[in-house]
């Protein structure tokens, strides 16, 4: 009887993957919440409700954006709960809950994995669901802890103290992969500018956890096969995995020259060093959220093209935010067909089902109409402050949707209400547009057929 009830209550649980992947998120940050208000977890004992609930909801929601200082207002029971937060928000509740089902011997019926699939892997056949799940936790865990032994190694090098060093790398570690930004340093890693250790590390660890898992575990199989000798038989890389490797590499290098020429971004002038650093902002405005460099001081042709970069953000099933790589795509290949005059939308000598097609165009609809709606609250909220112009609320705005955490020093001062739309979009922004729009909305379709007639469009 146990048994028929589990398994009724995990498909009703599965039905709405949606629901349950938004109701999962709001669970973890109302936990991290309470954790965070304890005394015990502040330097101060002042942390307020709204501090922590916003603390939270920025780690869950793997963003970075800060209202109070990581690494001193928080102790070390704090900052162990903002990396348990950051963990399990980078690698998604519904990854929690399924293997927590197959350590506990339950069994997910095959109406539950397809759901589960179809949020997670995006339709991947259903019989696979299980060790995949097993696969990429493996794979979260090794990724990370061979970055926290590199890192390791970059912070004793400089600090000399074993216990911190060991306590910072792994933060850094995790909160990098998890595209989080969080960090244990006040300024970010601004101070860690010229370590020719940590800076790669980091930046290495943010591609990894922004290209997704499917396209890292895919990687893998090729260079397995590799390693066997099985090069007669070729490893067919799938559609997906295509434009998210080559999109990515156009956003990292292109994004890198771009801001290059909107600011030299070398400290001492110097173009080697310049394109480091322009090449490392590249990789972690597209979600990662941390900063080697004074943002305030950036013109705003390269704040702009930033926020371009954290609006697409990374690629699906990763620990990254954003409208993702494959959707800009996707919707640029339709806008191509389009003016074509194409009937089939076709990328990289591939036809994309209409679906498709209409999943990738609404959720850029549904984020363009959000951050423009953010921006305007924001302005609205932020009234007669001369301190804060438009450009800085957009940027918080789509920083915020972006999951990314990038600040131009505007989060700690913003008032109640701005700060309660900032988590808004911080939550949105990271179960996505488009589950979000599910999530209040039913898929029934109307029965009623309307007449048709045209409009002038143009």
């Amino acid at each position: 009887m146990s048994d028929v009830y589990q398994q009724s209550w995990l498909d009703a649980l599965f039905s709405r993957s949606e629901r349950l992947l938004a109701i999962g998120f709001l669970l973890l940050i109302v936990l991290g919440t309470i954790l965070l208000s304890l005394p015990v977890a502040s330097v101060r004992n002042d942390i307020s409700i709204l501090d922590a609930l916003f603390t939270s909801t920025s780690a869950v929601c793997v963003t970075g954006l800060i209202v109070v200082d990581t690494g001193k207002d928080f102790t070390l029971f704090g900052q162990i709960v903002i990396l348990v937060l950051i963990q399990a928000g980078g690698l998604g509740i519904m990854t929690f809950t399924a293997m927590a089902t197959q350590f506990l011997g339950g069994k997910l019926s095959f109406r539950s994995q397809a759901a589960l699939s179809d949020t997670f892997y995006q339709k991947q056949a259903a019989r696979r669901v299980s060790s995949n799940l097993f696969r990429i936790i493996m794979m979260v865990f090794i990724i990370e802890a061979i970055g926290a032994v590199i890192l390791f190694l970059g912070y004793y090098l400089r600090s000399d103290d074993l216990h911190d060093s060991i306590f910072a790398a792994i933060f850094h570690a995790v909160s990098a992969f998890c595209n989080a930004g969080f960090s244990t340093h006040s300024d970010s890693l601004i101070g860690w500018q010229s370590s020719s250790i940590v800076m790669p590390t980091i930046a290495v660890l943010i591609i990894l956890g922004g290209l997704g898992h499917v396209v890292v575990l895919e990687s893998w199989a090729r260079l397995g096969m590799r390693l066997k000798g099985q090069s007669a038989h070729p490893f067919k890389w799938t559609l997906h995995s295509r434009v998210v490797i080559y999109l990515s590499g156009v956003l990292i290098l292109g994004g890198a020259v771009i801001l290059m020429v909107a600011r030299p971004f070398g400290a001492d002038g110097s173009a080697t060093t310049g394109f480091f650093d322009a090449l490392f902002q590249s990789v972690t405005c597209r979600t990662a959220g941390f900063n080697s460099i004074d943002l305030t001081k950036l013109p705003v042709p390269a704040l702009l093209f930033m926020c371009a970069l954290m609006f697409i953000g990374g690629s699906p099933a990763s620990c990254a935010g954003g409208v993702k790589t494959s959707s800009v795509a996707t919707w640029y290949a339709q806008l191509y067909a389009w003016l074509r005059g194409q009937k089939e939308v076709t990328l990289m000598g591939r036809r994309l089902s209409s679906e498709i097609v209409a999943k990738a165009a609404m959720i850029i609809g549904l984020a363009v109409v959000w951050n423009s709606t953010g921006t305007i609250l924001l302005a609205w909220f932020e009234q007669g402050r001369v301190d804060l112009p438009l450009r800085k609320l957009f940027f918080e705005q789509v920083s915020a949707f972006g999951t990314v955490g990038l600040s131009l020093d505007v989060t700690p001062t913003l008032s109640t209400p701005s700060r309660i739309w900032i988590m808004i979009s911080m939550f949105v922004g990271r179960v996505g547009p488009l589950t979000f729009a599910m999530v209040i909305s039913e898929r029934e379709q109307s029965p009623i057929r309307y007449p048709e007639e045209p409009v002038m469009i143009g």
